[in-house]
Parts: C-alpha cells; structure tokens; sequence
C-alpha cells in the first residue's frame, strides 16, 4: 500500500525537494550539461546544482529563453557558474555543433541530465 509522504530507506519521499535531497554537497568540482534547460525541470535542475556549486552547462533550443533563466538564477545564487549553449535535440547538425563546442570549452563532463 503506497502511503503518501512514507520515507524510504534513504530518508526522502516522494515529497522531498532536490534542495533537501543535495544538502551538504559540495558539487564545486563537478560540471554538468542539463538539457531542456529553459523551462520546467529543467529550471530547477539547472538551479539546485548550481546552488551546490556545480558549473552548469545549459543545453536549450532557446539561448534568449536559457540567458533569461541563467539572469534569474544568478540574481538568486551570484556566485554560480553557468554557460548557456544552444542544443536541439531533433538535430544532428545542431548536437555536432554544440559537441564540437563543448569540446573546445575543455571543461571536464560530470554529469548529463
């Protein structure tokens, strides 16, 4: 029976948000590409990692809708480190384009979401 708010093992739930699942990380060595980017999950992904000192790499179809959201985190967390490079997925040029210039950033992958 599925009992809402019920914690696992791990302590979280279902309810948990990402802020209290990475708290105490120090991300400060990682870097990470998160896709989709400049809306929903994304957002917050892009925002909780930074807040835990991961270098984000934004991956957005939209690079004014990305500079928006990258304005709006760093008014929140100043000292976070976030690129915004333009990626859509339906493309193969388009996923050339940004590995090519992801490689020529010479900054180390991490993570992916």
């Amino acid at each position: 029976m599925w009992i809402f708010g019920w914690k696992g093992p791990s302590g979280f739930s279902a309810s948990s948000t990402a802020e209290e699942v990475t708290q105490g990380i120090d991300g400060s060595a990682f870097t990470a590409i998160v896709t989709g980017a400049s809306s929903g999950i994304g957002v917050e992904t892009t925002r909780v990692l930074a807040l835990r000192g991961v270098h984000v790499v934004m991956a957005v179809r939209n690079a004014d809708a990305g500079l928006n959201v990258k304005e709006s985190i760093l008014k929140e967390i100043p000292s976070a480190k976030i690129d915004v490079m333009e990626l859509d997925l339906s493309s193969m040029a388009s996923v050339r384009k940004f590995a090519s210039q992801y490689q020529s950033s010479n900054l180390p992958l991490n993570l992916l979401m």
